[in-house]
């Protein structure tokens, strides 16, 4: 049986500062089209605050984990960061510098990324691995700092990125139990969206999309064909039927994307999803941390309740995580 693994605290941080999507910086420069696809993403505003870097989100919301588990650095067996889509400085480690920034001086500490919204998911399984490998090992925090790496913070047809951060304190009991993993990749997307930014001022970023119809179209026939073949997969080795989930999670991007996989999957999207999506736009890595701890504030999940975390990047990646609410569970866990 695998070890079992939970989430002891989930903990996240959002700049006081509002930007509305409606005043976004850059937009008034775009076409009638690009600003309409905008408007209809079902995001009304997003919180943003230039002083504060993607360490800073990431460094604020381990901070604020550490303190909800009631636990100190010196407690951390491990520290995972899920890398910033545009680092601060080359040839440095933002990894050990959060590390030194906590005192947990005694964690293996590193960095894990390259999937875009998906990189929660291997960060997790990087986390899981650490406490099956060692006994002696008791928590490992996971964090991320979510910033959009351009100064037009919409990704035209996408979604809009806001700040914020989000950290979990991973351990073998907690409130929420992972009960499973799964995650897919395609490399045939691996640069459907980049930003070139060798040689240009940072203002002068912008992130594309080489193929827009290949988004629309092609990638997302593939994305409802990925998520119905691991959702079923999910639940049949864990002895599931759809009817035997409380609640379902997704990563942000739009309302159009949320309806889209509401009905790939036949399932109803949280409540808690679309309003995080109007208050705060997409997080990357983020989202479905964010989601989740909406969810466990409103008391959405019930002890024994199961819920599945939803995650797909343009990468292309996919992932779902099944848990469970209450730590006297004893459900057998899985590995990827």
């Amino acid at each position: 049986m695998a070890t079992p693994t939970a989430l002891k605290a989930v903990a996240c941080h959002q700049p006081e500062g509002v930007l509305r999507v409606a005043g976004l910086p850059g937009l008034g420069g775009l076409g009638d089209a690009e600003r309409e696809s905008c408007a209809q993403l079902g995001i009304d505003e997003v919180r943003a605050d230039d002083s504060l870097s993607a360490f800073d989100l990431a460094a604020r919301a381990a901070q604020r984990a550490l303190a909800d588990a009631g636990l100190t650095a010196a407690d951390l067996g491990a520290i995972v960061l899920v890398d910033a889509r545009a680092p601060e400085t080359l040839m440095t480690s933002a990894a050990t510098r959060l590390q030194a920034f906590l005192g947990a001086r005694r964690a293996v500490t590193f960095s894990v990324g390259g999937l875009g919204c998906v990189s929660l998911t291997p960060a997790l399984l990087a986390a899981r691995g650490l406490l099956a490998a060692d006994p002696g090992l008791d928590h490992v925090l996971v964090a991320h700092g979510s910033k959009p790496p351009t100064p037009l913070r919409y990704r035209h047809p996408v979604t809009v990125s806001g700040d914020g951060g989000a950290a979990a304190i991973v351990s073998r009991s907690g409130p929420v139990r992972i009960l499973d993993i799964v995650q897919e990749t395609n490399g045939d997307y691996w640069d459907l969206f980049h930003v070139d930014y060798r040689d240009r001022p940072t203002a002068e970023w912008r992130e594309e999309c080489r193929d827009i119809p290949g988004y629309s179209f092609r990638l997302a026939v593939e994305t409802r064909n990925r998520l119905r073949d691991l959702y079923r997969g999910l639940l049949e080795r864990n002895g599931l039927r759809p009817q035997d989930i409380d609640c379902h999670l997704s990563h942000n991007l739009s309302v159009g994307a949320f309806r889209f996989t509401e009905e790939a999957l036949d399932i109803k999207i949280a409540p808690s999803c679309y309003d995080n999506l109007r208050q705060y736009g997409h997080l990357g890595p983020n989202d479905v941390l964010l989601n989740l701890r909406t969810e466990q504030e409103r008391g959405g999940l019930r002890d024994g309740s199961r819920a599945v975390l939803l995650s797909a990047s343009p990468v292309a990646a996919w992932s779902l995580l099944l848990v469970e609410s209450g730590e006297g569970s004893t459900t057998p866990t899985h590995y990827l």
